[in-house]
């Protein structure tokens, strides 16, 4: 019993640190996680890269790949350069294998964890936000050490009660037949994927393992084994994440499974020769060393399998699970909330689609073109509302007063947007073409141009490459060519005011030598007040969306 609480209590202690140590990294990291991921994401090459180097830092796999699927749902990175993130996190994690095989078995550090413990808990309580974090990742360290030492006492006991030969025999072992060796190797990787789905986390099983094996309760054939099904299990946990989430979020899930399934059916394929290899080095290298190194190699292995071939297993992965184009095209996913940078600019990403839709429908309108009116309007203003409760729900603030300002000016984007749809509504280009003529063909053509420069604008931001190919800051940054087009979109809501106010003095003019009747005249007055609104709220969303200060002509064409 003393044996059984010892190992429970190091597994729960680990975990623990583990949980205490990440959260506080990521803390710590702050919005820079996601700038170094979405920055090194240039490639998958380079996304492998880095993505097991930071996952390695965080040690959190799952970290990396939440941050992942919010830059993917954004269209800050593409699908593959998403993949590339998650095929490094999965070598990355690796690295806690390392830690446990280096140190935790083999120097009892409790001595010094329990010192740690108490200072990292003293800055988390005492210290400022940053040096509060670095006290969380201390301690969550210290115990994770601590947590480690408690293990290997409890495995020494367990032992003398457990040893190889009561664990089935498996490929690879002296005088092991193929088939009884095969039987053996599927059961211990049933064991291995269920520490993992009960533990959820393939590292605690992975110490678990290396532990009883430094303890002489398996041997190095059957911790081989048993690390093979934990990494696999540690899919589990994304699979079950992934029930009920987005498209991208099921699409990387389902490439996170189907890799855990490609390095496992390698593993099992080279695994005679994998522990004759390991038996042979055994003299020369740590059996605990091996282990860790195993785990690491045929993950490196499956990343170089699959990074070449990133394009068709993409389209495979799309195939699978095809994209369902609902009525609001670009998806909000819950899982950017996480990050207030991330959130923003999926946010932004998505009024730019539907200003686009709204402004097209208005050229439509005003052109008598029925059959090209795109979408329902009462789906383009239920877009909006979803754009609205999706930043209500942001799980923490902006953190600069860079991203507040951002939040800000995307606040009066998604204002002048709504803006813009009543004014449709209000002047009936929601029910069809428009009566020709609709009103003054001068202002009529100022506002189809308004509504094409609106467009203009609102493409290169739902097509940009934000932080992918070219590593860009995000969005933002007005180019002389968008710079160019918001100072026309100025000029032109300019120009319709004016023309608006001349028109109307005309026409009311008009009514008393008998040229117009005074309905006439106010109903064209109407009209032309709703192309002067439709121009200025589409020229100011157009403006913030791009992050113009109280916008004009002149601020944006100092800015490009």
């Amino acid at each position: 019993m003393q044996t059984l609480t010892a190992v429970l209590g190091g597994i729960g202690i680990f975990l623990l640190g583990m949980t205490v140590m990440t959260d506080s990294l990521k803390e710590l990291a702050g919005t820079a996680l996601r700038t170094i991921l979405s920055k090194a994401a240039a490639t998958p090459i380079s996304g492998t890269f880095w993505g097991a180097v930071v996952t390695l830092l965080v040690q959190s796999s799952s970290a990396v790949t939440m941050t992942t699927i919010g830059l993917v749902s954004s269209g800050l990175l593409t699908f593959p350069q998403g993949l590339g993130l998650v095929f490094g996190a999965n070598v990355g994690t690796t690295g806690t294998g390392w830690l446990v095989a280096l140190i935790g078995v083999r120097v009892s550090l409790s001595a010094f964890a329990l010192p740690l413990i108490f200072l990292g808990a003293l800055a988390r309580l005492l210290g400022s936000q940053r040096i509060a974090a670095a006290g969380g990742a201390v301690a969550g360290f210290a115990m994770v050490l601590y947590g480690l030492t408690t293990l290997q006492q409890g495995m020494g006991g367990l032992a003398d009660s457990l040893q190889p030969s009561d664990l089935p025999a498996v490929l690879g072992q002296a005088g092991v037949g193929w088939i009884s060796g095969a039987m053996g190797l599927a059961a211990l990787i049933a064991i291995g994927l269920a520490m993992t789905a009960v533990m959820q986390s393939s590292t605690a099983a992975i110490a678990v393992t290396i532990s009883a094996f430094y303890a002489g309760a398996v041997n190095l054939e059957q911790g081989a084994a048993l690390i093979i099904g934990q990494n696999i299990g540690t899919a589990t946990s994304s699979a079950l994440a992934a029930i009920g989430a987005s498209i991208t979020a099921k699409r990387l899930a389902l490439a996170y499974v189907l890799f855990k399934l490609m390095a496992a059916i390698i593993a099992l394929v080279t695994f005679p020769f994998a522990v004759r290899l390991m038996r042979g080095l055994e003299p020369l290298v740590s059996g605990v060393t091996l282990l860790a190194a195993y785990h690491t190699a045929f993950n490196v292995v499956g990343v170089a399998v699959l990074l070449p071939a990133t394009q068709w297993f993409t389209r495979t992965v799309e195939r699978i699970l095809p994209a369902k184009q609902g009525p609001f095209p670009r998806a909000l996913d819950p899982s950017a909330l996480a990050n207030p940078i991330v959130a923003i600019e999926t946010a932004r990403r998505a009024i730019a689609e539907v200003l686009a839709q709204t402004t097209g429908r208005v050229i439509s309108a005003l052109q008598g073109d029925a059959d090209r009116v795109p979408g329902d309007l009462a789906q383009q203003e239920a877009g909006l509302d979803r754009v609205r409760d999706f930043l209500s729900e942001l799980e923490e603030p902006p953190a600069t007063g860079a991203e507040q300002s951002r939040m800000t000016k995307l606040l009066h984007a998604l204002d002048h947007a709504s803006r813009l749809i009543q004014a449709v509504k209000g002047g009936g280009l929601d029910q069809g073409p428009a009566p020709a003529p609709y009103c003054d063909p001068q202002i009529n053509g100022l506002c189809l141009r308004s509504m094409a420069d609106a467009q203009t604008v609102c493409a290169t931001i739902t097509t940009e490459g934000g932080l992918g190919a070219k590593a860009a800051p995000i969005g933002w940054t007005i180019s002389p060519a968008v710079g160019a087009t918001l100072a026309a979109l100025a000029d032109t809501a300019g120009d319709l005011a004016a023309q608006a106010r001349r028109t109307r003095a005309d026409l009311l003019a008009s009514v008393s030598p008998g040229n117009l009747t005074a309905a006439d005249a106010f109903a064209q007055v109407e009209a032309n007040r709703v192309l002067e609104s439709l121009g200025h709220h589409a020229w100011r969303a157009a403006a913030y969306l791009y992050g113009a200060d109280a916008p004009d002509h002149r601020s944006l064409q100092k800015a490009s």
